[in-house]
């Protein structure tokens, strides 16, 4: 088991360093959340889920409260003269806005989340360009998810694609990384230091 464990590290550790011995396989990683918080204006996001809930998600509650208090008032008035079949489909509306009413808190998670995706779409469509465009320039051939990379692994910085991937949209990056990426041997471009980033925007929560 211990060969098995070592074996593994090993492999993890090697996995990114691009040596002569691989040179048809160049592999890179990236952190999109990185990424996502040098937009400028990236937090305004949190400000339009704010409002898509109080302005959307309120109101479609109190809709969907009224309109069962109503089909359920009319229903117990009068289920007993209903034919079968309109009765059968009443008693279902009625069951659907009640799960619905029940289990707002879920629902309402699950359509802030949407909406969330939704409003960062043209944000990544942007670093898919970017990315694709840094893998041709740089001939890399995969990209793994930094967050998903042991500890043990060397991750060279030259091989970070957030920061090419930042530079090629001409994204601020803070001071501390500008320093850190030059002194590795990669060139800045146009992108200009500034101060620390934001946090990058937290995915809503019910």
């Amino acid at each position: 088991m211990k060969k098995f464990l070592l074996v593994c590290a090993f492999f993890a550790a090697g996995f990114l360093n691009n040596s002569a011995s691989a040179q048809a396989t160049k592999i890179g990683y990236l952190d999109e959340q990185l990424i996502l918080s040098l937009f400028p204006g990236i937090s305004k996001i949190d400000t339009l889920i704010n409002s898509y809930r109080l302005d959307s998600l309120q109101e479609e509650y109190k809709y969907t409260l009224a309109d069962f208090q109503r089909r359920d008032s009319i229903f117990k008035k009068d289920s007993a003269t209903m034919p079968a079949k309109a009765r059968e489909l009443a008693t279902r509306e009625i069951l659907q806005l009640r799960y619905k009413l029940v289990n707002w808190q879920q629902y309402q998670q699950q359509m802030e989340e949407a909406k969330y995706e939704q409003l960062l779409f043209p944000y990544r469509q942007r670093i898919a360009e970017a990315l694709k465009a840094v893998m041709d320039e740089h001939k890399y051939t995969y990209v793994l998810n930094e967050q998903s990379l042991s500890i043990y692994a060397q991750k060279p910085l030259l091989d970070n694609l957030a920061i090419r991937v930042a530079i090629k949209l001409k994204l601020p990056l803070t001071r501390e990384v500008e320093d850190a990426w030059k002194a590795a041997g990669g060139t800045v471009g146009g992108a200009a230091p500034t101060k620390p980033a934001a946090k990058p925007t937290a995915k809503p929560k019910g």
